[in-house]
């Protein structure tokens, strides 16, 4: 269905792990990417280790999809690590798909990672001009060649090495046949946290997957934080960190759950709040407030809450939808948004609308929304965006559009209003969408809003598929 409604950032990828002796790691792990399934949905897997080997099971789909009773019985052990991919460096492809798992000189290992390195093109050249060789064209496969150069040292140490030569944004696990490891890049861009389940230990993405399997929040892992869990307990490892983390808005605005907690900012409170902005910059004359489901329900019920409005449900999201692989021609991507969003005529007749959605990519799908809306009775339809336009590409872990194809790149406001068809076009203010939030705006990333990006990013750079293209 993605390519119905390729109008939103895509979301990247989601991590869970778990040491638990004693405890069903697999089903557990199944359950935890499940809780993240709105992180990536193109590949999922799970590698477990039994103190001895490490086994796994990945494939192409969804979590549900990839797993059965029959496959989680096989994957024995104490300690496991999944992932849900949506590829941002890399084909979606099975060799592509996540946990990697390798044997180097100190035994097994396994990796899952969530975010993007900004430098994987030049450090696999320079791999390669030493003889390293690759079985796929997934950034991730850069750290663990890196890992295996740097074999003769604990695996700890290793990774602190491997953390000097990569740039860009990571949350990865790590797991040997005996520990489970989070590593966070400096700036913290991608979320990642740690629970307890008893006398387990579990490390996610996001809080709603600890929450899903029973495991209570400790804390985040902090930017440039190595935890480490074994037999001896739990260890941190803090090595050098940015001046400010550097946590990416966009997992308030859009990609995280809204029941998440992320670096102490609860994602459906930033929401809520983004709406009340919304409101305070852009007071509109209307009769309803509505959403555009669901990642736009919170902003919307906050711009009601702020304005005053009603807020109600006008548009039907079906929530069974599962992949399509039906070609995706014009007529077809025209039904593909219908099967998914389907408007309420008696709720639209004759209103005037406001319409919050949390962003505008290419404005393709807002366009159709709008023109259903029409179709069904409404009389104005107002469209207020709760994040500002996005100007840039983001080479930090989502998928973003290339710049060409940015809207708000290539037109200006009055044209974007005019292309989608809204009486009105509003986004909320940078600032605004800042004074949203609980943390200092130092805090955050907002590359792809105004270009400043605190990560270096390298020159041969060349997109989602230049691994494929031999760029490196």
């Amino acid at each position: 269905m993605n390519q119905f409604l390729d109008d939103k950032l895509h979301e990247e990828c989601g991590v869970f792990g778990i040491y638990g002796p004693k405890l069903d790691v697999a089903t557990l792990t199944y359950y935890g990417l499940y809780a993240l399934q709105h992180r990536g949905q193109e590949s999922a897997g799970i590698a477990v280790s039994d103190g001895k080997l490490i086994n796994l099971h990945k494939n192409m789909g969804l979590v549900a999809e990839v797993f059965n009773e029959d496959n989680l019985n096989k994957l024995k052990g104490y300690i496991a690590i999944g992932h849900v991919r949506y590829s941002t460096t890399g084909a979606p492809s099975l060799v592509n798909a996540q946990p990697l798992s390798f044997r180097y000189l100190r035994g097994m290992v396994a990796l899952a990672h969530n975010g993007n390195l900004t430098n994987a093109n030049d450090l696999r050249y320079s791999l390669g001009t030493t003889g390293s060789v690759f079985q796929s064209t997934s950034d991730t496969e850069v750290m663990i060649n890196l890992i295996a150069r740097y074999g003769q040292n604990p695996i700890e140490e290793a990774l602190m090495k491997c953390m000097i030569d990569i740039k860009g944004a990571y949350s990865m696990l790590v797991m040997t046949e005996d520990k489970l490891i989070g590593v966070r890049d400096s700036y913290g861009v991608r979320p990642l946290c740690l629970g307890k389940l008893g006398d387990s230990y579990c490390l996610a993405s996001e809080s709603c997957a600890l929450d899903t399997v029973g495991a209570t929040f400790m804390r985040d892992v902090e930017p440039g934080e190595i935890i480490v869990i074994d037999a001896n307990g739990l260890k941190s490892i803090k090595t050098m960190a940015a001046p400010h983390r550097n946590l990416c808005v966009f997992e308030l605005v859009y990609l995280a759950r809204p029941d998440s907690v992320i670096d102490g900012e609860a994602v459906n409170i930033a929401r809520r709040e983004m709406g009340k902005q919304l409101a305070r910059e852009k007071l509109l004359d209307a009769d309803i407030v509505m959403s555009v489901p669901d990642s736009g329900t919170a902003a919307a019920v906050g711009y009601a809450e702020e304005s005053g409005l009603p807020y109600k449900e006008g548009l039907m999201k079906n929530r069974y939808i599962g992949r399509t692989f039906i070609q995706p021609s014009q007529k077809m991507r025209d039904i593909g948004v219908r099967l998914k969003l389907n408007p309420i005529g008696h709720v639209l007749k004759d209103q005037r609308v406001v319409l919050v959605d949390d962003s505008l990519v290419r404005g393709t799908t807002s366009k159709k929304i709008i023109q259903m809306m029409r179709n069904a009775g409404a009389k104005e339809v107002h469209l207020l965006i709760s994040s500002p336009p996005i100007i840039y590409p983001c080479y930090y872990g989502i998928d973003t559009s290339a710049r060409a194809e940015l809207i708000a790149a290539q037109k200006e406001l009055e044209e974007i209003k005019k292309y989608i068809g809204a009486d009105t076009l509003h986004y909320l203010s940078l600032d605004g969408m800042l004074s949203a939030t609980k943390s200092a705006r130092e805090n955050f990333c907002v590359a792809c809003f105004n270009g400043d990006y605190k990560i270096e990013i390298s020159k041969n750079i060349e997109g989602k598929y230049a691994l494929e293209r031999g760029m490196a």
